[in-house]
């Protein structure tokens, strides 16, 4: 059993953390343990709290995050296999920042404080994903030096959310706003601070408030870091930026 905190630099809505950063506390705690086949798959059951105290139990293919007696992440390790068509096709890095001049979330944004992509947090990974013409999403991240894990290469927490908003933002937020509900993530490499990244997101499929969708890392010479799917839930934005 561990305790953490979330702390207001890793938001998403105004008054809960950021999904891909909660998710991925959750999932690399499990990742440490799980066999080796398998991926972590974290589903969040509410807006995770910020500023107290959350317990993280952990065993070799099961983690709950919780807050008093309510849960608020449940994490599961499934078969690797479930991201397998996770890996989307890459574009050239000059392509990804040319395609950040488009980032819908620099006009309109429904969580601007947002930890991974919000304009307005001057401590967030500051990620700009615009569109690439095909359904596919694109940015470019240079990790900062506080991101690093004590081994000196980014923590994979910090991949999972980077992983995140890449795919959220294939949707058409403003038309559909949502929020992260479910993700599965695997860490395949870590990139150093600095080094120059491309972040890849693309729709899978909608199903009512469901949206399914994929995300992938590269590093500088693209090669595959991390992949992920995620479930998004259609939400009121304005819901989540009071909860409290």
């Amino acid at each position: 059993m561990t305790t953490l905190r979330i702390a207001p630099r890793f938001r998403g809505p105004a008054q809960s953390g950021n999904g891909g950063y909660v998710a991925g506390l959750v999932g690399t705690a499990l990742a440490a343990v799980a066999a080796a086949d398998t991926a972590p798959r974290v589903r969040l059951l509410v807006p995770p709290p910020m500023e107290t105290d959350l317990e993280l139990s952990v065993e070799s293919a099961h983690a709950t995050l919780t807050y008093g007696a309510s849960e608020v992440a449940v994490g599961h390790a499934v078969d690797a296999e479930t991201l397998s068509d996770a890996t989307i096709d890459p574009v050239a890095p000059d392509e990804a920042l040319a395609a950040e001049a488009k980032y819908r979330g620099l006009v309109s944004h429904p969580f601007p404080g947002c930890f991974v992509c919000g304009p307005e947090n001057t401590e967030g990974l500051q990620l700009k994903p615009g569109p690439v013409g095909d359904g596919r999403t694109a940015c470019t991240w240079h990790p900062a030096d506080d991101l690093a894990g004590p081994d000196g290469l980014v923590d994979p927490v910090f991949l999972w959310a980077a992983l995140d908003c890449p795919s959220g933002w294939a949707i058409d937020l403003e038309g559909r706003p949502s929020v992260l509900g479910q993700m599965a993530a695997c860490v395949d490499a870590r990139p150093h601070p600095g080094e120059p990244c491309v972040v890849m997101g693309r729709i899978l499929a909608e199903d009512g408030r469901k949206t399914h969708t994929a995300s992938t890392l590269y590093d500088s010479d693209g090669r595959v870091l991390a992949r992920a799917r995620q479930t998004w839930f259609l939400v009121d934005p304005a819901t989540f930026n009071a909860a409290g």
